[in-house]
């Protein structure tokens, strides 16, 4: 394994946020990972590949283009690759990606971390996923989760299939060596 995708906000958020990214991505780097990354300089994203970069980390970032200023397009990248639509953008995470880090974030992030873990349920990748739960930041999403199993809706194997873990030290141990 040596690409790890990271979803994460890309909005203003709590420096405590901001230094979760940023720890996050020093310790991908110093474990031997590339940072996958929606290509955005901003917020949690811009933290999670300066960090990884002043770690000695290789850094790829993959942004549509009608996000590039509203994102900040991250020209820092070692990699800055510019895609047509959204769409695009996820398809070329997924396939550079051997797994897969959630951190705090909102809507976008939820989508990502979706569209990701249904395709591990369904089979299309056997990609791990790990969901850090910083300061029980998805608490209530989880919760949520177990009631939607419990009423059938969600299947305890996909609930199996996502990694919950309370911080990035544990989803690196779930990766495997770089």
């Amino acid at each position: 394994m040596s690409a790890i995708c990271v979803y994460c906000a890309s909005g203003p958020v709590d420096d405590a946020y901001i230094d979760l990214a940023a720890q996050t991505g020093r310790e991908l780097a110093q474990a031997g990972y590339t940072v996958v990354s929606g290509g955005g300089n901003v917020s949690m994203m811009g933290a999670l590949v300066r960090g990884a970069r002043a770690a000695g980390g290789y850094t790829i970032g993959i942004i549509p283009e009608h996000l590039m200023v509203k994102e900040v397009a991250d020209t820092d990248s070692d990699e800055l690759i510019v895609t047509d639509t959204m769409r695009e953008r996820k398809k070329l995470m997924d396939e550079m990606s051997d797994g897969f880090i959630t951190l705090p974030g909102g809507i976008g992030t939820l989508e990502e971390l979706f569209e990701t873990w249904t395709g591990a349920f369904l089979g299309v990748h056997d990609k791990p996923i790990a969901l850090v739960n910083h300061d029980g930041f998805y608490d209530p999403l989880l919760t949520w989760l177990r009631d939607a199993a419990a009423r059938g809706f969600v299947a305890q194997s996909a609930l199996d299939t996502l990694e919950v873990v309370p911080d990035v030290g544990s989803a690196l141990a779930l990766f495997g060596p770089a």
